[in-house]
């Protein structure tokens, strides 16, 4: 199938959907209250088993309840990515081949950076997938 007729046939399938979702106003309002902040993927390059080049793939998101933290936290969106951009190049680089990345280690570090950047404890480190390609 020509790749502009699929993109064509999905753009048009995705047309009742966002119709449908424009349609009701109350979900606008809820999804700003929303406690979660999605930071997105973070990469770092590895080694691999093989000896050829691999990435590290930490999906990060934060959990603010306090409205006045989240709204400072959105504000540090940038800060708050180059840190762990940061941390996660470092750590990944400093994976022996084969090696599992740890959790607990990333959690912690990426924690530590956003009540320093933040200035105060209160927005809780979500980790996603932790991926080694």
């Amino acid at each position: 199938m020509d790749r502009r007729l699929f993109l064509s046939l999905a753009a048009l399938a995705a047309v009742p959907a966002v119709a449908q979702a424009s349609s009701k106003g109350g979900d606008a309002k809820t999804a700003t209250n929303s406690t979660y902040l999605a930071l997105g993927n973070l990469l770092g390059t590895t080694t691999r088993v093989d000896g050829r080049r691999g990435v590290l793939s930490v999906d990060v998101g934060l959990d603010v309840p306090d409205a006045a933290l989240r709204k400072r936290a959105e504000q540090s969106v940038p800060r708050l990515r180059a840190a762990y951009v940061q941390i996660v190049q470092s750590y990944a680089s400093g994976l022996t081949t084969g090696q599992l990345p740890s959790p607990d280690y990333i959690g912690q570090a990426l924690q530590r950076q956003t009540d320093a950047i933040l200035g105060k404890p209160g927005a809780r480190v979500l980790l996603g997938a932790i991926i080694v390609n």
